[in-house]
C-alpha cells in the first residue's frame, strides 16, 4: 500500500482508483483489468514473438547415472542396476525404464554437464530455482528470506507481459515444503519484493509423510509402496499467490475490511460500490470457465487422463499444457513433494516402480500433445533437480537397500521444444559420471536459456522493492541446443 499511495502524485488518476488497486493487491489479485492502472503494472517487456516455458522441477535430485547418463562400462558400484537402451537417435542411450522417452528422442536434447558446488538441498534448490550460483547475503537454508535472489518464476512475473489477462508465471501443484515443515528457499521473489511472488496453484493436498506420484505410484522410502489416506487432487482457486497461506489470506481480508470501514468517512457510498464491483471483477476473472477447465484436469476426458496418468505427475503436466495453451508464459511444475527424488535408499526399486513410470508416461504425453497442437516449437520444456547423485552407490546405516547421496558437481538437464534440436547431447561427464568432462554449464546458463525463450533481451533488468535495477542475465544461453 505504501509504495502504491506514494505514487499517487505521479499518476493522473483519483485516490479512489488508487485505493481500489491497493485493496486488490491486499488480496494478492492481479489488477491489469483496471485500465487506468496499467502504468503501475510490470515494466514493458520487449516486443517480439511470445514464447512459453514449462520448467519441471524434480525436487530431491534426479540421479544422472540411472536416468540419462548411464555408464555401462563402469564398475558395478558406479553403474548400478539399470541397463542402457537405444533411443530413436543413434548413439544416444538412456535408462531402460524410460522407454517412452527413448522413442521420442527426436523431440528432446540433453545437457550432461551442468555443475554447481552444492550438496545441500536448500543451496541446490536456490541455485536451480533462481539461476544464480553464489548464495545471497544472509542466506538461511531453513527458510526463505527477503534478501534471496528472485526465482525464475518471479522474474518472469515482473518482466514478461501478461497474455489473456493471465499471470505470466504459475507454480503447481504445490509449494516445495519439506516434511519437517521447512519451506525451501528460492521459490519466491526475495529481493524483488513479495508483490512479485509467483502465483501458486495448490492442487495437491499436501501430505507430510508421503512421496511419489500418488495415488497410482505413492511410496515411503522405508516402508515401500504406500498411498496417503484422504489425499486428493482438485482444481483450486487461483486467488492465492505463492506463499499466501489461508492464515495470511485471512489477515489480508481482515485488513481489507478495516480499510473499507475507514473509507466510510472518506468516500461516497457509490464509490465504495464501484470498489466492490472492481474487486468482484478481479475474482470473477480468475473463475472464468475457460481457465477453470484448464486447471480442472481430473475432469478431463478419460482418454487424455489415461495418456498422462491419473496421478500427480500426469495431472500436473496436463495442467501445465492447458495453461500454456491458455496463455501463461512460464509454468513451474514441482513433480514430487518432500524431495521425492532424494533416493538415498532403495533407489533402484523406487525409481523402477514408483518414479520413472509416471514421469516417463506424463512427459511423453506432454511432448505428444504440444507437438499435435503446434505449440512445441514455441514452448521450451526444461527438466532438472537441485543436483545430481553420487557416482558411488552407498547405503545409509539404517537402510535396508542402497542408493546414492547428494552430488552437485554434475547433473543432466532435459530440454525439449522451443527450437531445441532433438537428438542432441551437449557436454559430457567423466567416465564415472562424477564431474563434467566437456562443455561445463552452470545454473546461470540454464536460466539464460529460459529467459531467452521467454523473449527477454540481454539488456533487461528487474527492479527490487527500492526500484533499484538488477541484471537478469548472469550467463550465456547453453550453446548447441538449437
Amino acid at each position: 500500500m505504501r509504495s502504491l499511495l506514494s505514487s499517487i502524485e505521479q499518476h493522473p488518476f483519483s485516490r479512489r482508483i488508487a485505493l481500489q488497486a491497493g485493496a486488490i493487491g491486499l488480496l494478492g489479485l492481479g489488477m491489469n483489468h483496471l485500465a487506468p492502472l496499467r502504468a503501475l503494472a510490470a515494466p514493458a517487456a520487449p516486443r517480439g514473438r511470445a514464447r512459453s516455458v514449462i520448467y519441471i522441477f524434480l525436487s530431491g535430485g534426479l540421479t544422472q547415472l540411472d536416468s540419462f547418463d548411464l555408464k555401462p562400462d563402469a564398475p558395478a558400484e558406479i553403474r548400478g542396476e539399470f541397463h542402457a537402451i537405444a533411443t530413436r537417435t543413434p548413439g544416444i542411450r538412456i535408462c531402460e525404464h524410460l522407454p517412452r522417452l527413448a522413442q521420442r528422442s527426436h523431440l528432446w536434447a540433453l545437457c550432461r554437464s551442468l555443475t554447481h558446488p552444492y550438496t545441500g538441498h536448500s543451496q541446490g534448490h536456490l541455485a536451480m530455482l533462481t539461476g544464480r550460483t553464489p548464495l545471497p547475503p544472509g542466506f538461511d537454508d531453513s527458510k526463505p528470506r527477503p534478501t534471496d535472489w528472485p526465482s525464475l518464476a518471479a522474474v518472469a512475473n515482473q518482466l514478461v507481459p501478461r497474455r489473456n489477462n493471465l499471470p505470466p508465471a504459475v507454480v503447481l501443484p504445490e509449494l516445495l515444503v519439506h516434511r519437517e515443515g521447512r519451506v525451501i528457499p528460492g521459490q519466491f521473489a526475495g529481493e524483488m519484493g513479495a508483490r512479485w511472488d509467483p502465483w501458486v496453484i495448490p492442487a495437491s493436498s499436501y501430505n507430510p509423510t508421503s512421496y511419489g506420484a500418488y495415488p497410482e505410484y505413492g511410496f515411503h522410502f522405508e516402508r515401500g509402496n504406500e498411498n496417503p489416506k484422504n489425499w486428493k487432487f482438485e482444481a483450486p482457486s487461483l486467488t492465492l499467490p505463492a506463499g499466501l497461506t489461508r492464515d495470511r489470506l485471512g489477515t489480508r481480508i481482515d485488513l481489507l475490511a478495516r480499510v473499507e470501514k475507514q473509507l466510510g468517512g472518506l468516500e461516497r457510498q457509490a464509490e465504495l460500490g464501484n470498489f466492490a464491483r472492481h474487486r468482484q471483477q478481479a475474482i470473477s476473472l480468475l473463475a472464468e470457465p475457460k481457465i477453470r477447465r484448464a486447471i480442472d484436469v481430473v475432469r478431463a476426458d478419460a482418454a487424455t487422463q489415461d495418456r498422462y496418468g491419473r496421478n500427480v505427475f500426469g495431472w500436473s503436466l496436463l495442467m501445465a499444457r492447458n495453461l500454456v495453451e491458455a496463455g501463461v508464459n512460464l509454468v513451474q511444475v514441482n513433480l514430487g513433494n518432500n524431495e521425492t527424488w532424494d533416493t538415498h535408499e532403495a533407489a533402484f526399486p523406487l525409481l523402477k516402480n514408483n518414479l520413472f513410470p509416471p514421469a516417463d508416461k506424463a512427459l511423453s504425453a506432454l511432448l505428444d500433445d504440444l507437438s499435435a497442437i503446434g505449440l512445441l516449437d514455441s514452448t521450451l520444456i526444461v527438466m532438472a533437480g537441485e543436483f545430481g547423485r553420487t557416482p558411488k552407490i552407498s547405503k545409509l546405516p539404517s537402510a535396508k537397500l542402497p542408493g546414492r547421496d547428494h552430488w552437485g558437481p554434475v547433473q543432466t538437464i532435459f530440454f525439449a521444444g522451443g527450437g531445441v534440436r532433438g537428438g542432441t547431447v551437449v557436454g559430457s561427464s567423466d567416465k564415472i559420471g562424477g564431474y563434467p568432462r566437456t562443455d561445463p554449464q552452470t545454473p546461470e546458463n540454464m536460466a539464460a536459456t529460459i529467459y531467452q525463450s521467454l523473449g527477454l533481451p540481454r539488456t533487461i533488468v528487474w527492479k527490487d522493492a527500492l526500484d533499484r535495477p538488477h541484471n537478469v542475465y548472469h550467463g550465456e544461453p547453453i550453446r548447441g541446443l538449437t
